[in-house]
């Protein structure tokens, strides 16, 4: 399965996305990463978040997003039933184990 993380799009992101499966970002990219959002869904590419040890904050970016992965289960529960994110774990492993 092919991915890409935010941080390795370099200046073309819509270019760096075709041909991958998943765009992984992290809690800490989510400011930057309207762009490579937007074009993910264009590219027909998932969206997967590494949002541990972060706060979530709700906002229009979680529409794009597929899978998001956090660190405490109660909050994994709450953020699948009030987000619309297609997956939210809770897990420690890398969130690439996640992918599908």
């Amino acid at each position: 399965m092919n991915w890409i993380r935010f941080s390795d799009l370099g200046e073309d992101p819509r270019s760096a996305m075709q041909g991958q499966r998943w765009l992984v970002v992290t809690a800490h990219d989510l400011p930057h990463a309207t762009a490579a959002l937007a074009f993910s869904e264009l590219e027909d590419v998932l969206v997967a978040v590494d949002h541990r040890g972060v706060q979530v904050e709700h906002g229009l970016w979680m529409r794009a997003v597929h899978l998001m992965v956090v660190s405490d289960t109660k909050h994994a529960a709450a953020l699948q039933a009030s987000s619309g994110i297609t997956q939210v774990l809770a897990s420690d492993a890398p969130v690439e184990t996640h992918l599908w």
